[in-house]
């Protein structure tokens, strides 16, 4: 049995990542060589390559059935081990920075979330589509661009606005806070010099004055006490003004309002259909209707006497309130009449103007 374990290999690696395509060097045997990569192929070759072809200008990658035109200053260290999540997160990063609208430039919360599912669905063909599909996600990323150029880029001053503003603001909360642990350490050592300058000043009376000692303890240990819990408190006001002191305040933010309570729905949009003219009773006594009450036979589904109460007692008092010869008096030519008494007008202009319709407050029971 040998003296040390096997080196176990983790199963996903792949010793090809670990050396150059171009000149074949290993980082087994140079543990210092760095590989970079560049966004338009992310081809992964070494850094010593990468001087050695792109420094005197643009050129092909070297990479086989590659061909496409690198630059140096394209090249970069991949974050990620995976080149294909490098590849979606620069696609991300470019796709973004066009597509930079913010969820406050749309009306309503449905047009944002249609706006994000266009923009994945841009990111999705760039990443995995077809070539045909990646020639049209490029082209409308393109004329995007050159149609919002002006919203873009003052969409991206508002963005790095916003991060100026948070960068301010958490270098200003870790300045609050450092002055606060600053005063805690001041308070402390202020507290600890006070508290052993008033033990000396117990010891001495203790030493000088001909009182009782356990008295003079006492009122000792009170003023201490009393001491203590003063400097507890004025910590306290201090810290809780600290905030509300500093004048950092955020602009521009929507207030934050309690969610709206959603109505059932109406179906005749909120107008009131209550009687004014009369009062509806739950029941009447009407002898023609004494049959239906009792027998179950004349009450079909869906059919309800409160529904023949209502439309009966409608249709009784709807010409009330109708003055069709003061209507006619005021008609204006040209002007068509209402459409509640257009048909009404007809008919007195028809009869000669003989029909009379008074408006009488007391009527006859219907029933």
């Amino acid at each position: 049995m040998s003296r040390h374990a096997p080196k176990i290999l983790d199963p996903s690696s792949n010793p090809l990542d670990d050396i150059c395509p171009v000149c074949k060097s290993n980082r087994y045997l140079n543990p210092s060589l760095q590989f970079l990569i560049n966004p338009e192929c992310y081809h992964k070759m070494c850094s010593t390559c990468v001087d050695r072809i792109f420094t005197s200008g643009p050129a092909s990658c070297p990479v086989p059935h590659c061909g496409k035109t690198l630059r140096k200053k394209g090249f970069h260290k991949a974050f990620f081990g995976d080149l294909k999540v490098e590849r979606e997160v620069d696609i991300r990063k470019r796709v973004g920075e066009v597509f930079n609208r913010r969820q406050e430039e749309f009306e309503t919360l449905q047009d944002w979330n249609n706006y994000l599912e266009e923009v994945e669905c841009l990111v999705f063909d760039l990443v995995e589509g077809t070539t045909k599909e990646k020639m049209k996600a490029e082209e409308k990323l393109k004329s995007y661009r050159a149609m919002n150029m002006q919203e873009i880029e003052e969409n991206r001053r508002a963005m790095m606005e916003d991060a100026d503003l948070e960068k301010r603001r958490s270098q200003a909360e870790k300045e609050q806070a450092r002055q606060r642990r600053l005063q805690v350490v001041k308070e402390e050592q202020e507290a600890k010099a006070d508290l052993e300058k008033d033990k000396k000043k117990t010891l001495d009376l203790l030493a000088t004055a001909d009182g009782n000692a356990a008295a003079i303890t006492r009122q000792a240990q009170k003023v201490i006490l009393k001491k203590s819990s003063a400097r507890r408190n004025l910590g306290d006001k201090v810290g809780n003004g600290s905030a509300q002191d500093s004048g950092l305040t955020i602009r521009g933010l929507k207030k934050k309002l309690a969610p709206v309570v959603e109505k059932p729905y109406d179906p005749f949009g909120g107008i009131d259909l209550t009687p004014t003219r009369y009062v509806l009773q739950d029941h009447y006594e009407n002898e023609w209707l004494a049959s239906a009450k009792n027998d179950s036979r004349h009450m079909a589904g869906g059919y309800s006497l409160q529904e023949y109460y209502s439309r009966t007692m409608f249709e009784a008092f709807s010409g009330l309130g109708v003055f069709i010869k003061d209507e006619v008096s005021q008609k204006q030519p040209g002007v068509p009449a209402s459409v509640g008494s257009a048909t009404a007008v007809e008919a007195f202009e028809a009869f000669g103007g003989n029909i009379k319709l008074e408006n009488k407050t007391e009527t006859d029971d219907v029933f």
